[in-house]
């Protein structure tokens, strides 16, 4: 049993973003927490087999559902507060454009939800669209719906700005460890390739690993698959014909295509930073892979996934190459409705779970880790939690457990 000393207030294992930022706000209020990047490969951080690398996220108000726009509220006063303690600018604002068809009830529900949260906003006609942004061609007659408060996180800095935040703030950061056993119980222990650790809270962020964390645990996810099911991220970067042509300094926006180019799912892009003359241009779907055999070859689905981005940027975004410069993965994590996990484990009240972030959850990592810190503590969310409960999911774990 180990000492009152050695024993802590909560290891949370995943330093990802939702990860950090729960350990961030467990450090915040006192108490000493212990965050480990799991996996079963010695990680060190950063690394990119995960879903927080890279440079930039979008972030926004405009959702389909009143409560994500709801948290978002309170996100962007986080994150400024996290650019205020780190002196660190971590979100450049640049606006949010949704391009759709007029009809699109997508668009015309966001449209409902910003209105309702009195969000600020502008509906774009097609003729407005061409003003505002003369280098996105409209093919059908697309109308514009413009979130003013969207725009860029650099991901990378605000990942670095947490981990330095916690650690400042008395947090332990233990990386290149590989897990090798966790016991639940009160306390629960983890024990890894270098030592053992106990804690009276065990807090899951383990991205697309949260079911070979959850499994000796007695429960399993419906992450996709029967076990872990991640979605590939097709990401690519096109080359500016006319360098800056689609940069900050040239106030494009970040945008979100819906139903456009016939893509059976969302396309959007930022305005380039990451490579000189290169715009980041993205398809919100992929291919089911196993996290810890990303390097295998490209599926011929990758390959349409490839040609549907590339059928976009020719049809839309005339000053690019129609060819990707480069191609990069970033992994998902999916739940059946892509609404998130934050939950406390239905047999072990000491351990909480935040998971399926489904693509969207970088944004809302401030109020997520308030969120998984908070029932960790035995303390009730000022957010309902009824679209993030396990119990959505019938019958979810009765074998196991």
């Amino acid at each position: 049993m180990a000492a009152p000393k050695d024993l802590c207030d909560a290891i949370v294992i995943g330093a990802g973003t939702q990860g950090c930022f729960t350990a961030y706000h467990l450090a915040k209020h006192g108490k000493r927490v212990l965050l480990l990047e799991y996996l079963h490969f010695q990680f060190f951080l950063p690394h990119s087999r995960g879903s927080s690398h890279g440079q930039s996220r979008i972030i926004r108000r405009a959702y389909l559902e009143d409560f994500y726009t709801q948290m978002m509220d309170e996100c962007y006063q986080i994150w400024a507060q996290l650019e205020q303690e780190t002196g660190i600018q971590l979100y450049r604002q640049t606006g949010l454009l949704l391009l759709g068809m007029k009809e699109n009830p997508e668009l015309k529900t966001m449209h409902t939800t910003l209105s309702r949260q009195g969000v600020e906003h502008q509906c774009l006609s097609s003729e407005e669209l061409k003003q505002c942004c003369p280098n996105i061609r409209l093919t059908r007659g697309e109308v514009g719906l413009l979130d003013k408060s969207g725009g860029v996180l650099y991901a990378d800095y605000a990942l670095r700005a947490l981990q330095d935040a916690i650690q400042q703030l008395g947090g332990i950061e233990h990386d290149g460890e590989k897990v090798m056993e966790i016991k639940p119980g009160l306390p629960v222990l983890v024990k890894t390739t270098s030592k053992s650790s106990q804690a009276e809270n065990f807090i899951i962020t383990a991205g697309p690993w949260t079911n070979q964390v959850l499994h000796p645990l007695g429960i399993e996810l419906p992450l996709q698959t029967l076990r872990i099911n991640v979605l590939l991220e097709r990401e690519g970067y096109w080359k500016e014909k006319v360098p800056g042509s689609y940069g900050v300094s040239q106030a494009f926006p970040c945008f979100l295509g819906l139903g456009l180019s016939l893509a059976p799912h969302h396309i959007y892009g930022l305005p380039s930073r990451e490579y000189p003359g290169l715009m980041k241009v993205c398809y919100h779907h992929g291919n089911n892979a196993d996290p810890e055999e990303q390097d295998c070859p490209s599926a011929f689905s990758d390959i349409q996934d490839v040609q549907i981005l590339s059928c976009f940027v020719r049809d839309h975004l005339p000053d690019l190459q129609p060819e990707p410069a480069i191609m990069e993965h970033c992994m998902y994590t999916n739940t059946p409705d892509e609404h998130f996990i934050l939950d406390r484990h239905p047999k072990y009240d000491n351990i909480v779970i935040g998971a399926g972030f489904s693509g969207h959850g970088f944004k809302l990592s401030p109020v997520v880790g308030k969120i998984l810190y908070e029932l960790s503590m035995k303390l009730t969310p000022y957010y309902g939690l009824t679209p993030f409960r396990i119990s959505r999911f019938p019958g979810l774990g009765k074998a196991l457990l």
